[in-house]
């Protein structure tokens, strides 16, 4: 195991009240400053600015819910949340306080749940309402996830699938999905999905914004793209993990015009990163949208839509057992990730080496050994560590005894973080078995 050089993690106090039941994720909003904590047959919604609980949905599903998903693009003062649960359903949530106006319940959003005395409301579960429960799936939700538009959601189960969704209303308030995909090529349960972010990119052809991630018990992890209007294919499968590939994100804000980078951790006890080998007539091509302008071409015509992706880094050693989720910083770059052994380890890439601006992603690739050729994400033996990536921080015992599920960057607003930087400064947010769901300052 690497050495790091210091620790710059800090506790900082925790959300309250703490769960008392195992916490499996929790999911900053995209904008607004808030949290919600997937646990038990609920999820909590935290403020990030008071630390409290801010309200709950509750009485929505039979089992445990593992995953929640907000769904973006809505106005501050309309709230939506997706629930996935082991009841083998998932259920869209929606804010339901008609009573409050735009401008009050972004004061109660930032204000929370608490009274002047510090109690908790408790009306606090009657302000969201269970609109619809999306089912079909045969086995328990794992996880959900909205497209950066909010017109797809993806769900993925033990029974091997992954479905996605569209949003067919008529407006935001009108709730009519329809199942369009099915995709059943994973060989064991589905643990995790993911949408490709909407990035900077121009003149990338093939490559739109709906493009979708999926990691499985089958080592392995997916990708999917719209070939024609419903028709999803797989365009790439990435292997090289020895266990379950517990989970994936997508690189939030690459530099320059590159494809975005994918990170992946396993129950192998590593956190690798893949990159697309992009071809060099796609720039030359003419901006298009998912495939949109080869809707007349017969399909036997049509160039094969398979994709060449490479494990271009293997992060450095720091966990002793199975990797249950990492987080990319989308304002620095670094990379956190947690899991069963309760450490807390943080990465940082090294300068001038990021998404290959400055080093190709062929010096990249043969960097990780030099004995090893990998191509379409496969790779015949275990890669060596990236020296591009560096250990930088380790913090052991992060929840005390007990396994950490979850970890996430987050902007700070709390009464700790001075005024100028609320709303900028980012901070770890780490969810376990304990129940509770833990702050950490980053001290640089």
């Amino acid at each position: 195991m690497a050495s790091p050089a210091n620790n710059i993690l800090a506790p900082l106090p925790p959300f309250k009240p703490d769960l008392y039941q195992r916490a499996w994720q929790s999911v900053p909003h995209p904008t607004l400053p808030l949290l919600a904590t997937a646990h038990q047959k609920s999820v909590t919604v935290f403020s990030l600015s008071t630390l409290s609980a801010h309200s709950a949905l509750t009485n929505g599903h039979e089992r445990s819910v593992r995953s929640t998903t907000w769904k973006p693009n809505l106005p501050p003062h309309k709230l939506c949340l997706v629930t996935g649960s082991f009841d083998s359903t998932a259920g869209l949530w929606r804010w339901n306080d008609e009573a409050k106006g735009e401008g009050e319940l972004e004061v109660d959003v930032a204000g929370g749940g608490a009274d002047d005395s510090g109690d908790e409301k408790e009306e606090g579960d009657k302000d969201w309402e269970l609109i619809i429960i999306l089912d079909g799936q045969d086995s328990e939700i794992k996880s959900v996830s909205f497209s950066p538009t909010g017109q797809f959601l993806a769900t993925c189960s033990r029974d091997k699938s992954v479905w996605i969704w569209e949003d067919v209303g008529a407006n935001e308030s009108d709730d009519e999905w329809e199942t369009v995909a099915v995709l059943s090529e994973h060989e064991g349960d589905v643990k995790a999905v993911a949408w490709c972010p909407e990035t900077n990119r121009s003149g990338r052809g093939r490559y739109s914004s709906d493009v979708l991630a999926s990691a499985s018990y089958d080592n392995t992890v997916r990708i999917w793209r719209e070939e024609s209007e419903q028709e999803w294919v797989c365009v790439a499968v990435l292997e090289g993990h020895q266990g379950t590939v517990w989970g994936v994100q997508w690189e939030p804000k690459p530099k320059g015009d590159k494809f975005p980078r994918i990170m992946t951790w396993s129950a192998d006890r590593t956190v690798r990163i893949w990159t697309l080998k992009e071809e060099e007539d796609e720039e030359q091509q003419a901006p298009q949208h998912a495939w949109g302008s080869l809707g007349g071409i017969p399909n036997t015509m049509r160039r094969a839509l398979k994709e060449e992706w490479e494990c271009t880094a293997v992060l450095p050693t720091a966990h002793t057992r199975d990797i249950y989720s990492a987080t990319w910083s989308p304002e620095t770059g670094m990379v956190a990730s947690t899991g069963s052994d309760g450490i807390i380890a943080i990465y940082r890439e090294e300068e001038g080496a990021t998404n290959g601006v400055h080093a190709t992603d062929d010096e990249a690739a043969a960097e990780l050994d030099g004995d090893v050729h990998m191509t379409n994400g496969h790779t015949e033996n275990k890669p060596q560590e990236s020296r591009r990536w560096k250990l930088i921080s380790t913090t052991p015992n992060a929840h005390g005894p007990y396994e950490v599920n979850h970890i996430t960057w987050c902007k700070r607003y709390d009464q700790g973080c001075p005024p100028e930087r609320r709303g900028i400064e980012e901070m770890l947010v780490t969810t376990g078995d304990d129940g509770i769901v833990r702050p950490w300052q980053i001290i640089q």
